[in-house]
């Protein structure tokens, strides 16, 4: 018998100790109803329980934000209905004003209420907003390509991102160059117009001269089409070009004149396309004019009054010859008989034809170094003296050296290759409304809304008064109507999908909140059974302990 170390009792006390320690943290469970109170109640668990409790506050707030992305359409789709409504109206009122018995005072009359309505289209179109976001001007609906040479473009189907178009066969630097005229056109297909950026810079080293320097190309088409041209100029080396162009970015070939889509295939015969200008030009109301050798083929469309000009240049005189052209002045254009090769001296390797269609519509008071931007805004360039630097009012900027060519893979005289390259280009979408609708990086939905003032459907300058005014605006006006009911249908289409996205969201949202409740929340009844049995076990512990410490006493009964 030891009484210095009392063993049952420090054995009973460690007991109690450990029940006191089970107690308190059942306790804890119970008063807080969490089952991990600290990192050492379940490492692993605290671990999962965390990164889902991330996903499930980023699945609300992207619910929330679905909800702000529809009341946005909301807000655009009733402002449309209203632009419906008085397109609607004044189409009614061209139909009134067709009728012959009205005189010119009604007409005049009815112009009055047409020109209010055109008005509050436009303000619409420009005052529509959600917190303080323009939805109805355009601004929503843009988007770039930009690489260190020079393209901007359009496209309502190219995703974000970097792409590399190949270049091989490319020209060398152009040397004696006597231009009249230089560009570069950059097309894209979007909702079947024609969108382009387009400038022309003069470098004038002596005069133009009949004979025509160019670089010669081939596309191999399969989706969009960037080419450059110099035309009537004199003593220009050439080589071929020939441009890769990746796959998924649009059609090539599709253009819009007066508002009627076109498509021109690779190989199409030059009766064929005889018959597509001549119609679209017709439907547009163009009058076709005589061609001028310095100013290439005008098409002039006065449809609703508009001097628009239709421009078709020519970059090689057997082109022009091709038309009909024999370069003694000026002669009538577009013979069907004399165009059956229009078509193959563009798109084979080799033949000096190159075409281009572009929309001309500058008054003569505007400034020489400004041009007609991309999305209807009017864009300023400069120049110096080895590149021209084009700047939209949306932010768009691209540049391009004046002399340099498209070097890449040049071959020399005997067509062997100099060198090969790759040009990587950058599509950036910044005119989306990006709605995040999901709980990590890239969940995204992009969210487009056109245009709809007036000028941008064609309606600006619909006038009743003209002896052909109101057939032109019940024309004009039917097309807008068409327009706005598609964008309307987009909008609804959008809307539909963002309240299928928020009922997934709440779904998931509801289904990892169970998940992360089964690891996180306590069980109150299991848990109440542990507090009941440690408090037992408390109890009886306090009690083993007092006999324990009682043992040592009896040692006082061997002195007796």
């Amino acid at each position: 018998m030891r009484i210095n170390n009392n063993m049952s009792a420090v054995i009973t006390n460690n007991k109690l100790l450990g029940t006191e320690g089970s107690l308190s943290d059942v306790m804890e469970k119970l008063s807080s109803g969490f089952s991990i109170n600290h990192a050492s109640d379940n490492p692993s668990g605290i671990a999962i329980a965390g990164k889902m409790q991330a996903q499930i506050d980023g699945l609300d707030k992207a619910s929330t934000n679905g909800s702000d992305g529809i009341s946005v359409l909301q807000t655009a789709e009733g402002a449309l209905n209203e632009v419906t409504d008085m397109i609607q109206r004044m189409r009614e009122l061209s139909v009134q004003a067709a009728n012959g018995t009205n005189s010119d005072e009604e007409r005049e009359a009815i112009q009055k209420e047409i020109e209010s309505l055109l008005s509050e289209i436009d303000r619409i179109s420009q005052s529509t907003e959600f917190n303080k976001i323009n939805l109805l001007d355009g601004t929503l609906d843009c988007r770039t390509y930009a690489n260190n040479v020079t393209r901007i473009a359009t496209s309502n189907n190219v995703p974000a991102g970097i792409y590399q178009l190949r270049v091989t066969h490319a020209s060398k630097r152009a040397e004696g160059v006597a231009a009249q005229t230089g560009s570069y056109p950059v097309t894209e297909n979007f909702d079947n117009t024609y969108s382009k950026v387009e400038t022309t810079t003069n470098v004038t080293t002596g005069s133009a001269t009949d004979s025509n320097g160019k670089y010669n190309y081939k596309n191999f088409i399969d989706t969009s089409e960037w080419t450059k041209t110099i035309r009537d100029y004199s003593d220009v080396e050439n080589t071929v070009i020939t441009t890769t162009e990746g796959s998924g970015l649009g059609i090539a070939g599709s253009i819009s004149i007066n508002g009627y889509p076109m498509t021109f295939n690779q190989g199409e015969s030059g009766e064929s396309v005889y018959g597509k200008l001549r119609m679209a030009c017709e439907k547009g109301g163009a009058v076709i004019t005589d061609f001028d050798a310095a100013e290439g083929l005008k098409i002039s469309s006065y449809k609703y009054g508009a001097e628009a000009e239709l421009e078709i240049e020519f970059s090689s005189i057997e082109f022009a010859r091709a038309l009909g052209f024999n370069g003694d002045g000026t002669t009538e254009v577009l013979d069907k008989d004399d165009s059956q090769t229009v078509i193959p001296k563009i798109t084979k390797v080799g033949e000096d034809a190159e075409l281009i269609l572009f929309k001309n519509n500058k008054d003569d008071a505007e400034p020489a170094n400004t041009v007609d931007s991309l999305f209807g805004q009017q864009a300023t360039y400069k120049t110096d003296g080895r590149r021209v630097i084009i700047s939209d009012t949306k932010g768009f900027e691209m540049s391009f050296l004046l002399d340099d060519g498209f070097a890449s893979d040049a071959k020399d005289e005997n067509g062997d290759p100099l060198y090969d390259g790759l040009v990587v280009f950058n599509v950036t979408d910044i005119g989306s409304m990006a709605l995040q609708v999901g709980a990590n990086e890239g969940q995204q939905m992009k969210v487009r809304i056109a245009s709809v003032s007036t000028e941008y459907m064609y309606i600006d300058d619909v006038d009743v008064t003209r002896a052909d005014g109101p057939e032109d605006a019940m024309d004009a006006l039917g097309e807008a109507l068409s327009y706005v009911t598609s964008v309307r249908s987009q909008l609804g289409a959008y809307e539909n999908r963002l309240e299928h996205t928020t009922k997934s969201l709440d779904a998931t949202e509801e289904n990892m909140t169970s998940a992360i409740s089964r690891i996180e929340d306590a069980d109150m009844a299991t848990t109440m059974v542990e507090y009941t049995k440690f408090n037992v076990l408390e109890q009886a512990g306090v009690s083993a302990l007092a006999q324990a410490n009682e043992l040592p006493q009896l040692a006082l009964q061997l002195l007796q």
